[in-house]
């Protein structure tokens, strides 16, 4: 049973993320890559944004009683993002005083049937 939450947890979590990216594509950002993992953890979708390469956070929430879904992205889990940012920077040859970087959350609450997005420019900096 635990299997199947699990798989559904994962399709209910692409189906976000797909969202969030349909959602960035209509405002003219460029996707780079997806599920970018290493080690350190993961990033959700790397996107061009003109001059800015940004790594975004996607969190979804079907309620807001626990708090909004940006507010779900800890100072731990920054953290890990920045760092895996600083793998993908170095694995592609850039680093972060050769490229204009940026961390953003997309935010999708709310019922399958009416989700709200909202997209925070810069939720989070680097975090050392």
């Amino acid at each position: 049973m635990l299997k199947c939450n699990n798989v559904t947890t994962k399709y209910q979590g692409d189906v976000y993320e797909q969202a969030a990216l349909d959602y960035l594509l209509t405002l003219k950002l460029n996707l780079i890559e997806r599920n970018f993992s290493c080690k350190l953890g993961e990033i959700d979708l790397i996107m061009q944004d003109k001059e800015f390469l940004v790594f975004v956070e996607v969190k979804y929430r079907k309620s807001t009683h626990f708090g909004e879904p940006s507010e779900m992205v800890s100072a731990s889990k920054q953290k890990k993002i920045c760092k895996t940012a600083q793998i993908y920077l170095q694995k592609h040859g850039l680093n972060e005083y050769n490229t204009f970087c940026r961390f953003d959350v997309v935010s999708i609450k709310g019922p399958a049937t009416s989700t709200e997005i909202t997209w925070l420019k810069n939720a989070f900096y680097g975090v050392e």
